[in-house]
């Protein structure tokens, strides 16, 4: 079975085609919904607002430019969601928590030395939710969705000097978050 292109998805749905909106949807929901999940750490949440910007998704379709590719612009409008739901009343009032898998260990060269180390999801989760939100934003989209700086300049509308800043600092505040916490551990033994 030969997989549809991203592009002759969206030139069906401009013709009306509901199977192949589905399609698409399939094909993105769970990059989307764990990468809203990553980021407020509520499973509903997460999913509210995964539904929110998959309508969102379906009524702008038409003026997607395919300009870059439409995964990038799927994250852009995800990015922006999440930035509108956090200068909400909702959000303020909410505790935040990011849930972060079982396993942060390296499946390669693809994963900075901080995910490699072996430290608690208790305090990978919580030094990089004290992250500021821009850092958290890139560290997230390139570990856990393995976008590439290009693609996440994009989706972030920043240059890629900038996101390669963001990175660069936000790896650097991590690694010295978790160093922190190692030497609280150490000195609580002792």
């Amino acid at each position: 079975m030969e997989l549809v292109d991203d592009q002759q998805l969206i030139k069906e749905i401009n013709n009306g085609s509901e199977a192949a909106m589905e399609v698409l949807t399939r094909r993105y929901y769970k990059p989307i919904y764990g990468f809203i999940y990553r980021k407020v750490g509520n499973k509903e949440t997460a999913y509210d607002l995964t539904q929110e910007i998959f309508i969102k998704v379906i009524q702008r379709i038409p003026s997607y430019s395919q300009k870059g590719t439409f995964k990038s612009w799927l994250f852009s409008i995800a990015v922006n969601h999440c930035r509108d739901y956090w200068g909400s009343a909702h959000y303020r009032n909410s505790l935040q928590h990011i849930e972060l898998p079982e396993s942060l260990e390296s499946n390669g060269s693809s994963v900075s030395y901080i995910f490699e180390r072996k430290k608690s999801r208790d305090q990978v989760r919580s030094a990089i939710q004290s992250l500021p939100e821009y850092q958290r934003e890139a560290l997230i989209l390139k570990y856990f969705h393995d976008m590439k700086i290009k693609e996440i300049a994009v989706v972030t509308n920043a240059s890629v000097p900038t996101v390669k800043s963001r990175l660069k600092q936000g790896l650097g505040k991590l690694a010295n978050l978790l160093e922190r916490s190692g030497e609280d551990e150490q000195a609580k033994d002792q």
